[in-house]
């Protein structure tokens, strides 16, 4: 059993909703965690195995990476990956540094990064990347993991590449910054219906809603709303809230 637990929901900036996005997967032999936005502060609540652990960082946008200066509260006995583009190295080298916050290289912990693409053979479970749609360079992750599949489109407009990412996967987590019925084509991203669509096209299991823009959804009923909005599209879709879990 693969166990999801979506440690922040929330995109753009914390609020009593909830803390910016990250996503905590445990499967039988790794953590993998999508994202690390303020919501990976809670992440040793749930990592209380020797694993080792695989942080994903789809991309530089604040609200995905400030939470990298908590990564001091974990011990990861079986170490730390982390997982970029390989265009992200420097950028990465120069947030998780002095004087922000402890480098990578005294961390209390083995930390290696891996760079997309020419490490992904390093890696020690089946991982599929794609572009998304976006204002800066955003990766969106298909994991295969024990006898499942998982798919996570981050920060991305509708695109065909959100659709390959979600062909057929038992889990699909997307993004949801707009309100529904919104569109913003200078500034892409998904609303619940637009989320829903590529559910839809692409024979995915079941929809998790998360990164609900924090101006756009300033409370929990306007995600429920969101919700109800997605499932005349797509029936079993999901609205997250902080510390959410689902088994997959």
């Amino acid at each position: 059993m693969i166990k999801v637990v979506f440690l922040g929901t929330n995109g753009w900036f914390d609020t009593e909703t909830g803390n910016t996005v990250s996503i905590l997967i445990s499967t039988d032999k790794f953590y993998i965690i999508l994202d690390a936005g303020n919501g990976i502060h809670k992440l040793s609540r749930y990592t209380t195995e020797s694993k080792p652990t695989y942080l994903f960082l789809s991309h530089f946008h604040l609200d995905h990476v400030v939470g990298l200066h908590t990564l001091l509260l974990n011990k990861f006995p079986k170490g730390l990956y982390i997982i970029i583009h390989e265009s992200y190295t420097k950028i990465l080298n120069s947030i998780v540094d002095f004087p922000f916050t402890m480098p990578l290289d005294k961390l209390p912990f083995d930390t290696r990064v891996i760079q997309v693409p020419k490490d992904i053979p390093k890696l020690p479970f089946q991982a599929q990347f794609l572009d998304m749609t976006h204002s800066s360079l955003t990766l969106g992750i298909r994991l295969y993991l024990d006898g499942k599949i998982i798919s996570y489109c981050p920060d991305t407009g509708y695109c065909q590449n959100a659709v390959t990412l979600a062909k057929n996967t038992d889990l699909l987590i997307t993004e949801c910054a707009l309100k529904p019925g919104e569109e913003n084509p200078k500034w892409p991203h998904l609303n619940p219906e637009y989320a829903a669509r590529i559910a839809l096209e692409s024979g995915a299991k079941k929809l998790v809603l998360t990164h609900f823009d924090a101006k756009n959804y300033p409370d929990l009923k306007s995600r429920v709303d969101a919700e109800v909005v997605a499932k005349k599209i797509f029936q079993n879709t999901i609205a997250s809230m902080d510390c959410l879990e689902v088994e997959v």
